[in-house]
């Protein structure tokens, strides 16, 4: 779809004068070049359904003041406890799943950076010797990488050689205290080296074992047949983002909570001054199965039944009532610790006019809501895709 057509359907769908004149930003951010979109360890990973870091900001620097605490209770791959901590904001986040989590912790660590650097590069010489030397009697990283005794799916979705050389970078990992820095670069590198079309990254439907026409570079391509080419590429690009935030961050606290928002227990004296959040939408993704790569090789646990409005049970009434239940119980359990008059801010696509009721249900008073499309997405759908943004402020 043509630029032209995109914005003349966005000014007919969103009041872009209404978003300029009370946030300052039409929420477009169409003038944000990519590498500004991804700036930082918000690109450490690929991650479906996360919002752009410029959205945040807005309404962080708005809304919110250094010092203050914000509730992220669906903090998925971090991006407000990133951009919380570079505005001097302290931030909690609870995310049901473990692998999500994982991206958190790796992306807001500190670092001591000559050892980071030193143990990464390390990583890599080793693998580099097990790729030319593999069968040299007296190379000294030299063993026996099983590639039949793993899981189907990893012997479905990945050439032989790539496995070995993911299945070799996996078995060094615990020889280093930045081991769990290995385990994000090892799984960025899995999510490329799967035998799939370029263009499916995000959604691959079924492996490619030929060569294929490829949509995304206008050309035959061949599938992918090792994974040392991505390893080698995340590395340098970890280590240049993780250095990048860390000239940038602050000194305010962020937390991290594995758990199931509804259920969490939050410590008594744990006080917020509001939220900002988006949850996941109703009948769109499947949170865990977006990375099985990751669960499969990193032996990581699941919780897909515990996931709220997974794409698995669609969009039917029933889901939806599923949906509208599930969010009163998660938003009731953690509102108990936000202030009275707090700000909450929920994005969401909500196509079935759920929030405005449950915001009632849970005592929060709706103040205003801020339309956006979505430009730049994971997906290349090449369909518009729109987002609101809703403001509460908690009652009590």
């Amino acid at each position: 779809m043509a630029w032209e057509k995109i914005k003349e359907e966005i000014y007919q769908s969103v009041d872009i004068k209404k978003n300029i004149e009370k946030l300052g930003n039409d929420l477009t951010f169409a003038d944000v070049p990519e590498h500004v979109r991804t700036k930082h360890v918000h690109r450490l990973h690929p991650y479906l359904g996360k919002f752009i870091p410029q959205l945040v900001e807005v309404f962080l620097k708005k809304f919110f003041l250094p010092g203050q605490h914000v509730l992220d209770p669906f903090s998925g791959s971090g991006t407000t406890l990133v951009e919380a901590n570079v505005l001097g904001v302290h931030a909690t986040g609870i995310e049901l799943s473990p692998f999500n989590v994982l991206i958190q912790r790796v992306k807001t660590a500190k670092y001591d950076i000559p050892l980071l650097r030193k143990e990464l590069h390390d990583a890599l010489g080793r693998l580099e010797r097990f790729i030319n030397g593999e069968k040299t009697l007296f190379n000294s990283e030299a063993r026996n990488i099983d590639v039949e005794n793993v899981s189907d799916y990893l012997k479905k979705w990945y050439a032989p050689q790539a496995l070995r050389e993911l299945l070799f970078y996996k078995s060094i990992i615990d020889d280093y205290t930045y081991k769990d820095v290995m385990k994000i670069i090892l799984s960025r590198a899995a999510r490329s080296a799967r035998m799939i079309p370029h263009y499916e990254l995000a959604r691959p439907k079924k492996p490619v074992t030929e060569p294929y026409w490829c949509k995304k570079h206008k050309r035959i391509c061949e599938p992918v047949r090792e994974a040392y080419k991505f390893l080698h590429r995340y590395t340098k690009d970890t280590l240049d983002r993780i250095i990048e935030f860390d000239r940038l961050r602050t000194d305010a606290q962020i937390n991290i909570i594995q758990g199931d928002t509804r259920f969490v227990h939050l410590p008594e004296n744990s006080q917020f001054d509001g939220i900002f959040t988006s949850p996941p939408y109703i009948g769109v993704i499947d949170y865990h199965e977006q990375h099985r790569y990751a669960y499969e090789l990193l032996d990581i646990p699941r919780f897909d039944d515990y996931e709220i409005g997974p794409a698995s049970k669609g969009q039917s009434k029933k889901a939806q009532q599923e949906y509208f239940n599930d969010m009163v119980k998660a938003l009731r359990n953690v509102l108990k610790h936000v202030k009275k008059g707090g700000n909450v801010f929920i994005v969401a696509n909500d196509k079935f006019n759920l929030y405005p009721t449950i915001g009632k249900t849970v005592g929060l008073k709706l103040i205003d809501v801020y339309n956006r499309p979505v430009l730049m997405r994971t997906e290349r759908t090449g369909k518009t895709y729109y987002e609101s943004i809703f403001h509460f402020v908690f009652e009590g």
